[in-house]
């Protein structure tokens, strides 16, 4: 799955500013959390909010790979357009899902995301596993913690952090 961005007539990527002859092929893994790691997603309704938000990401001409939930945080898997910057992808994702959230009174509370997101890259070859993971995330956060798991993945990818600045502990 590979964008091509130049002039292609029809499809999403036409809905967004092209440039001729730009061929890319992004696949980025993006972990996200709810205000203070609350767990709020339940499993009453996370299936309703994963197609919402694929809907959302479909909608702003990106392919969604794979989606999945815990309680406190959320993982997707998404082809990238490069006619749109990830942070608005990020910023039209949380935003939406937020108020959709709290216009359906899934919460007892007022629904935020948590400032902030991880993204990581993957090469084509890497797509099955990371699909896999993130279909796994029930099984895998049995055995580490979601913060443990973020920190891992920050540190794989060298990438510098400031425990102040991570996630925030449930409170």
């Amino acid at each position: 799955m590979g964008w091509n961005t130049g002039g292609d007539k029809g499809g999403a990527s036409s809905k967004l500013t092209t440039m001729p002859n730009t061929y890319t092929q992004l696949y980025v893994h993006i972990v996200f959390a709810v205000k203070n790691r609350a767990a709020l997603l339940s499993i009453n309704w996370d299936e309703r909010l994963r197609l919402y938000i694929t809907a959302t990401v479909q909608n702003n001409g990106h392919k969604m790979l794979c989606i999945n939930n815990m309680p406190d945080h959320a993982h997707m898997f998404i082809g990238l357009n490069p006619s749109q910057s990830l942070s608005n992808l990020m910023r039209f994702v949380k935003g939406d899902s937020s108020e959709w959230i709290n216009k359906e009174k899934l919460t007892p509370f007022k629904f935020q995301w948590q400032e902030g997101y991880g993204a990581f890259t993957y090469s084509k070859s890497q797509i099955d596993k990371v699909v896999n993971y993130i279909n796994n995330q029930q099984e895998h956060h049995k055995k580490i913690t979601f913060l443990d798991e973020y920190r891992q993945l920050l540190t794989s990818f060298d990438i510098v952090f400031d425990e102040r600045y991570i996630f925030k502990e449930p409170q």
